[in-house]
């Protein structure tokens, strides 16, 4: 299969885009092409001026099994057993998550059926997900003697600790109900309805200036690993920058003309 068959794209009204993990038979696990296809849809998707936000969806019973296993093991044919074959494959999904969490455009995942190890680290390292009622999440690691390190990165600043360790050093199932109950997913609906309600949220993001839209993201990210005064300082320095921006002009003159702004993205 080639990364268009493994990963859709469809950019609809709004500036919402549409990304489908399609990998089904493999239950869209994160294979090298799989990686690949992703961090080039996100980062060319966060220069992409025509999108606002991003919906990461998969087809299939499976969200996303985590890594292939069978690719990994054959990976150990290598004259170090695997070693720079593994570290190739790591670096290349931590630099997926990270692109996800560095991309200016918000992104929702849209989750169905299960999302076990990187496929739940992969929800996690979105910046909202919401959730089929049916849909259940694992970071089933400790079953087959492979800790879930990474996905225990993006899991950890999601939920909280004994959350986090509960899953991590259990490798349990975790319902839809429970997770959104964690933080790990916004809510979880009915499956009928997943669609349309992601979509929903997606829409009311997507209206909003983009330009806020990413200083707010990328002020998120980087104040919550800063010690408290300096975050203050770093977000205070973010907001009046951000108020000299046309668009927060604009903003406040609509609220105050009791008027709909109209946004420039600048």
């Amino acid at each position: 299969m080639t990364a268009t068959d493994i990963l859709l794209s469809e950019l609809g009204d709004a500036g919402v885009l549409r990304l489908t993990l399609n990998d089904v038979a493999h239950r869209n696990a994160l294979s090298e092409a799989m990686l690949g296809a992703l961090g080039t849809a996100i980062a060319d998707s966060g220069q992409n001026s025509a999108v606002r936000v991003i919906i990461l969806a998969a087809n299939g019973p499976a969200f996303c099994a985590g890594h292939d296993l069978k690719e990994m093991t054959a990976g150990r044919a290598g004259a170090d057993g695997g070693k720079a074959y593994f570290a190739k494959v790591m670096s290349m999904c931590s630099g997926v998550m990270q692109g996800i969490v560095n991309c200016p455009k918000p992104v929702i995942a849209e989750v169905t059926g299960v999302a076990t190890a990187a496929g739940c680290q992969l929800v996690a390292s979105c910046d909202l997900a919401v959730a089929a009622d049916t849909a259940q999440f694992s970071t089933p690691g400790v079953h087959i003697g492979l800790f879930c390190s990474t996905p225990m990165v993006a899991l950890s600043r999601n939920v909280s600790a004994k959350h986090a360790m509960e899953m991590l050093l259990t490798g349990d199932m975790t319902p839809a109900a429970r997770a959104a109950e964690m933080g790990l997913v916004n809510c979880a609906v009915p499956e009928d309805i997943l669609q349309e309600a992601t979509l929903e949220m997606a829409r009311k993001i997507a209206s909003k200036s983009s330009m806020t839209l990413a200083t707010g993201k990328r002020a998120f990210y980087a104040q919550r690993e800063m010690p408290l005064a300096e975050a203050y300082d770093y977000a205070s320095q973010v907001m009046v920058d951000n108020m000299l921006a046309r668009d927060a002009e604009e903003g406040i003159g609509a609220f105050i003309e009791k008027r709909a702004p109209q946004w420039q993205d600048a």
